[in-house]
């Protein structure tokens, strides 16, 4: 007998979707009030363009490969393929919940798109558009849906498989988090570092831009953690209780040990602090309590900015300190997760309820997932250099990505000067003068 539709889950998970798309355009402001402004329409680009690109790519064979039927525990196979057998009705993924199979797919989709735009903040201000485009197709197969497979889908890391590590990730902590920090180092060693860097000041030229990313960022988090519940049940309303609580924590720990440290508060880390614990709180959104979520968010606060102040003193250029950010509070959350889980909330118990191997199970996913996708990464970058080069020449970067990638500049403040988009066209050939008197 056909499973019948359930309106009140279906319409949370389509907003719950529309949420997590609105995450990436904030990312993209995020990102972008970090660069210098000569940079500032070429982050957003970067950021804007894989919504288009991987949206594209999901629907024809990304959700197949995540989702489809399993093949070894490694991939899903075609069955899915332009999202046959993907319908109006509930099927494999939406008959727990009674949501259109396609609502499912289309609120995955977004995880999808936010995860390789996350890496972009590796090597902000260098890369070379056409090879970026080539790299984030790369990426989202060979990395995001084999891995997504492994964690959300029936493949051999997650719940969804009777005979596999049972590790738990309610909503991205391995799968998005911790595969783009370790695809990020992977990036931020490829790229190199940016002419300058160590050097010349390369102080964020739009803070207002940083809070407001940050701001819709936590905003559509509510959609991200809570819509993984799949449902408008009490697991989700505890999701978009923790979540906050734990974003809360981390932005008051950031900007305590800065201000302790420094004698500042700045806003920066005031946002940078909230995002940390909004990465720390994914996996464990639906399966631990709010006292728990202070836990995990306030020390993801201490650790990221710890993390972010140990890459300030080594040579790497993280350029936007996605590693710090997202790897280093993607692996604490998905370890707490196996610390703080408890059966109250999501059905498992982790070491804090008296399941101490659920930490073992959590250990086992972020070291896989951060071998594989650093690896991996690596290898495509390192093809990509040979074919295409992944940087813009120094010139070009001293310019600027905007008018040298895309022709355009972020901001105009004296329309009569101007950097020029396009070289000149050579003057007419003048007629010769006649000689005088003549």
């Amino acid at each position: 007998m056909p499973v019948e539709i359930n309106s009140g889950n279906t319409a949370w998970v389509l907003a719950a979707a529309a949420l997590v798309m609105f995450m990436t355009p904030g990312l993209a402001f995020f990102y972008a009030g970090f660069t210098r402004s000569k940079n500032v329409l070429g982050t957003i680009m970067q950021s804007f363009i894989v919504v288009a690109l991987v949206g594209v790519q999901w629907v024809i064979i990304g959700y197949s490969l995540a989702f489809g039927p399993d093949k070894w525990g490694i991939i899903g196979n075609l069955d899915y393929f332009g999202l046959k057998h993907v319908g109006l009705t509930p099927g494999v993924w939406g008959a727990a919940h009674g949501i259109p199979e396609e609502s499912f797919m289309i609120f995955q989709a977004m995880f999808a798109i936010i995860t390789p735009a996350l890496i972009t903040g590796a090597f902000a201000e260098r890369a070379k558009f056409s090879t970026f485009l080539v790299f984030m197709l790369a990426w989202s197969f060979l990395v995001y849906d084999p891995v997504a497979h492994w964690i959300f889908g029936t493949g051999w890391l997650g719940i969804a498989n009777p005979n596999g590590i049972n590790a738990l990730d309610f909503a991205g902590g391995t799968a998005i988090h911790v595969n783009a920090g370790a695809a990020a180092l992977a990036a931020a060693i490829m790229y190199g570092r940016r002419k300058g860097f160590g050097t010349e000041p390369m102080e964020p030229h739009n803070i207002t831009y940083i809070v407001l990313g940050a701001a819709i960022l936590w905003f559509g988090w509510f959609g991200f953690n809570a819509g993984s519940a799949g449902a408008a049940n009490g697991q989700a309303a505890n999701a978009i209780v923790v979540t906050n609580t734990a974003a809360a924590a981390a932005a008051l720990a950031w900007v305590g040990t800065q201000w302790l440290l420094t004698g500042k508060a700045s806003v920066i880390g005031a946002a940078a602090g909230c995002v940390a614990g909004l990465v720390a709180i994914t996996p464990a959104s639906g399966f631990v309590q709010p006292m728990e979520a202070i836990a995990i968010g306030g020390i993801a606060g201490v650790v990221c900015y710890g993390a972010v102040r140990l890459r300030a003193m080594t040579s790497l250029d993280d350029s936007l300190d996605v590693v710090g950010v997202h790897g280093v509070g993607g692996t604490w959350g998905a370890i707490a997760t196996g610390i703080f889980a408890s059966a109250t909330v999501g059905g498992f118990d982790g070491l804090w309820h008296g399941h101490a191997g659920q930490v073992t199970d959590q250990l086992v996913a972020v070291g896989v997932v951060w071998a594989y996708s650093f690896t991996m990464t690596c290898a495509i970058l390192k093809v990509l250099d040979l074919v295409m080069g992944l940087r813009v020449t120094e010139d070009e970067e001293e310019l600027g990505l905007d008018v040298t990638q895309h022709g355009e500049r972020g901001y105009v403040f004296d329309e009569a000067v101007g950097v020029p988009i396009a070289p000149a066209s050579p003057p007419p050939p003048r007629a010769a003068e006649p000689a005088a008197g003549g």
